[in-house]
């Protein structure tokens, strides 16, 4: 038995911090996690969950104005932002005591308040100090916000679900997928929404086309944006905010939405004084084992910055917890994680983009598919699906899979599968289409 109070204590109740500890838990060790906010994590309290469901929500607006050309009378109809923001906060609260069940039912001891590392083998939280043979460090991402006059006055992805009321005019500083994607509801609501971003460029990094294409159909919705821009100042005044400009111009709006990108969140642990390195990003730097420069403590999820996505950081607390407790080593592969940006319309992508693949595999073919969906077409929308295929032409592999449209992060988790385990464009083929559906246009590019 050893001499630790705990065998593992993780920091941080998000996603990564819970797998790793019930994982842990469950092959017999002594665990115990400490979490300063509400065990769940970003995902589940303050990210990808509530903001799914507000996509959810905002995406009747739509439904609702396309049911006439479907034989439906909708009268009467109207939103009440405090009815969605409080059945969404309920939603939150019930998966909240969920993944409390779930520590509570492993066994693992949860410590509530900020954690700090005072040696290799010693975390204080709450002023109690714990000892582990283990420490993990799972405390995530947090939202960047520039350093700029005035920049206390935007709120983040943190305080948007808690809107006291619907803002009439929103800004949005950023054109990632956080950025977007509440572009995309709070328009739907009925918000006056405009993008502000440095460059000219939405969704850096994913494929262009694909980008290109949301772009066009969100200036066709109604959305603003207002690119190659400076923000250098906000102010506050009387009837809201005033967004100042390097080129001297300005706009007036009720709230300013930061969605600049996350940063690994490494501040008042106590690593520099244990020596846990940092890396150039900010980050905790890990081996492929998720061990840090300090032999006892690892760290996995959005804190090291590798892939900052949920599913990842799940997938490394629970090969973290096996290798250490279980006996089984095994290694996340990085190699072709699906995402998806909850847009309107949405994004999902996996493997390499078109330049991607051809700066790894030099020749490749390129296939795509663009066609108006069933629905639009009867609903009278002029808005169009674009599928991509991008295979390696000398092998025929599909080495990446693009596409925008209705559903499409539900069509493109199946897409994946393929993708991950390296079928050809020649099995695609073969492969005889559901009709009439969209993703039959999947095997039936030529």
């Amino acid at each position: 038995m050893s001499s630790h109070d705990f065998d593992l204590l993780v920091i941080g109740a998000g996603s990564g911090g819970v797998r790793a500890s019930r994982i842990a838990a469950g092959h017999g060790a002594r665990v115990a996690v400490a979490e300063e906010f509400r065990v769940g994590g970003t995902c589940v309290i303050r990210g990808c969950v509530p903001k799914k469901l507000l996509v959810y929500g905002a995406h009747f607006a739509e439904d609702l104005e396309d049911a006439a050309r479907f034989g439906w009378t909708i009268e009467g109809k109207r939103f009440d932002w405090a009815t969605l923001r409080n059945n969404v906060a309920d939603e939150v609260d019930r998966l909240n005591g969920l993944y409390q069940n779930t520590l509570d039912n492993n066994k693992v001891t949860t410590l509530l308040g900020h954690a700090r590392i005072i040696d290799a083998h010693t975390v204080e939280v709450a002023g109690a100090r714990h000892t582990a043979g283990t420490i993990l460090i799972a405390t995530g991402a947090r939202p960047f916000i520039p350093d700029v006059p005035g920049a206390e006055h935007g709120i983040t992805s943190n305080e948007i679900f808690h809107l006291p009321e619907q803002p009439r005019r929103m800004v949005i500083a950023g054109a990632g997928y956080i950025a977007t994607e509440f572009a995309g509801v709070f328009h739907e609501l009925g918000t006056d929404v405009t993008v502000i971003n440095r460059s000219d460029t939405i969704l850096r990094g994913w494929e262009p086309a694909l980008a290109d294409r949301l772009l066009q159909i969100s200036l066709a919705k109604g959305l603003n944006f207002k690119l190659n821009c400076r923000l250098v100042r906000v102010e506050k005044t009387d009837a809201g905010l005033v967004l100042h400009f390097a080129d001297g111009k300005s706009i007036e709006t009720d709230v300013l939405l930061w969605a600049l990108g996350r940063v690994p969140q490494t501040e008042g642990l106590g690593l520099a004084e244990v020596g846990v390195a940092l890396n150039d990003k900010g980050a905790i730097a890990v081996d492929a084992d998720n061990r840090s420069s300090v032999p006892s403590i690892f760290a996995v999820g959005d804190v090291t910055d590798r892939v900052q996505l949920t599913p990842v950081a799940i997938r490394e607390g629970h090969s973290f917890a096996d290798r250490l407790f279980g006996g089984k080593a095994w290694r996340v592969d990085y190699k072709a994680i699906p995402s998806a940006v909850f847009s309107n319309p949405p994004l999902g992508s996996v493997g390499l983009t078109e330049a991607e693949a051809r700066n790894a595999h030099g020749e490749v073919r390129v296939f795509t598919a663009d066609f108006r969906p069933m629905k639009n077409v009867l609903a009278g929308r002029n808005e169009r699906a674009l599928y991509k295929l991008v295979v390696d032409a000398s092998t025929d592999r599909v080495v990446g899979a693009h596409m925008i449209g209705p559903d499409a992060p539900e069509i493109l988790q199946a897409v994946a599968i393929a993708v991950k385990a390296g079928l050809t464009k020649a099995q695609f083929d073969e492969t005889m289409a559901l009709h009439p559906t969209m993703s039959e246009e999947l095997v039936l590019m030529r």
